[in-house]
């Protein structure tokens, strides 16, 4: 409880330490020093004022480095004059840290980091552990990050899309090591939702609501992928989609479109229907010329090849794949999936094999190694 509690107070700590006169790096290592001391004595009794203790602390902590430095003379008389005690202010700097987190000037790796060390609240290692790469490596990526940030001035409105490009990122990831990244994002997303009224904001939750309720049952107790349509439809977090797609219609209503909200309503009408059989793909295909023209995306064009598969038949899917470049992730895949629907089972075979030896991830190869096998085994038989 103490540890959500300390994660929702940081970016607000952060940005009264920003606001005081501390550059971002220095202010962001005092604010996590802060949160060590704090996960060490509140357990023996937690302040009445949580974020005025980690205010004090954390200021404690950055005046206690600038005094030490002696390069850094003039600014400790900058400084020095320590505010009074008190209850910290109301103001709310989430916004625009999420804006200097995602920062075009740094690599999406690189904001991500930032963002989940800043805005979340999380340790470098529990985000290398997510991201399975070394304490080390995440300290010196989070390191540039902060350097790159500290000389960005916030004098201009921040690019909500660069943002939300960060989030989605994080959600992404999903869940490794000791820290659901899916479950963070969402966290993440909420916040930015209450700190800026934008359909898309509203689009992308609504989205990872919709994603998230489906996650019980896309692995078997083995490990394994389950698809879409062979789901148990009746392990989905009802509460989950009736939220998402709330969120989702009053963000439609404001008649703003964006990608989030067009791929939220994708998955809406996935989460809507019994079963695959009675899913509504000409609303889908639909949907997703929408997306293709709101994107361009090749991986948009992608996926509606399979929609169109599914609401056209296989052979306009096929064609419909045919435009496309066949180098495209997952292309392979699909175009296997769609001669098995077509009757095809000999050369979906050879594309179920040829698409799991392309596979970046082993349980993606290992559900194409299946489906190959299966229909191996039913052409012998």
């Amino acid at each position: 409880m103490d540890e959500a509690l300390l994660r929702s107070l940081t970016p607000s700590v952060l940005g009264i330490l920003v606001r005081r006169g501390a550059d971002f790096a220095a202010a962001e290592d005092a604010v996590q020093e802060a949160l060590v001391e704090a996960l060490r004595v509140w357990p023996a009794g937690r302040p009445r004022d949580a974020k005025g203790w980690l205010v004090t602390v954390a200021w404690h902590k950055f005046l206690d480095v600038t005094r030490a430095d002696a390069s850094r003379r003039r600014r400790e008389d900058r400084v020095d004059e320590e505010p009074p005690p008190g209850p910290a202010p109301t103001v709310d700097d989430t916004l625009q840290l999420y804006f200097l987190c995602a920062h075009p000037s740094l690599t999406p790796s690189s904001a991500v980091a930032l963002t989940l060390r800043a805005v979340g609240g999380l340790t470098t290692r529990q985000i290398s552990r997510a991201y399975l790469v070394p304490e080390a490596t995440m300290a010196q990526r989070i390191s540039r990050a902060k350097r790159t940030a500290s000389g960005v001035r916030l004098d201009r409105p921040g690019d909500v899309a660069t943002v939300l490009r960060v989030l989605y990122l994080v959600f992404n990831e999903g869940y490794s090591g000791d820290v659901d990244l899916a479950a963070e994002a969402i966290r993440l997303t909420r916040q930015l939702a209450a700190a800026i009224d934008h359909p898309e904001v509203a689009g992308l939750l609504a989205l990872m609501l919709l994603h998230h309720a489906r996650r019980a049952a896309r692995t078997a107790p083995d490990g394994s992928l389950v698809p879409l349509a062979e789901q148990d439809r009746g392990r989905w977090d009802t509460v989950s989609i009736a939220e998402g797609v709330g969120i989702l219609q009053a963000a439609l209503a404001r008649d703003r479109l964006g990608e989030f909200q067009a791929q939220a309503a994708i998955a809406a009408l996935h989460a809507d229907a019994p079963t695959t059989e009675e899913t509504d793909w000409v609303q889908i295909v639909e949907w997703y010329d929408e997306l293709a023209r709101l994107t361009d995306s090749p991986v948009v064009r992608l996926n509606r090849a399979v929609a169109v598969g599914e609401a056209d038949g296989p052979r306009a899917g096929l064609a419909a794949l045919a435009a496309l470049d066949a180098s495209l992730p997952r292309h392979t895949a699909v175009a296997a999936y769609l001669h098995e629907r077509d009757g095809d089972p000999a050369t979906a075979a050879r594309l179920y094999a040829e698409a799991a030896r392309k596979a970046p991830d082993l349980s993606e190869r290992d559900h194409l190694t299946r489906q190959a096998a299966r229909l191996n085994a039913r052409r012998r038989h």
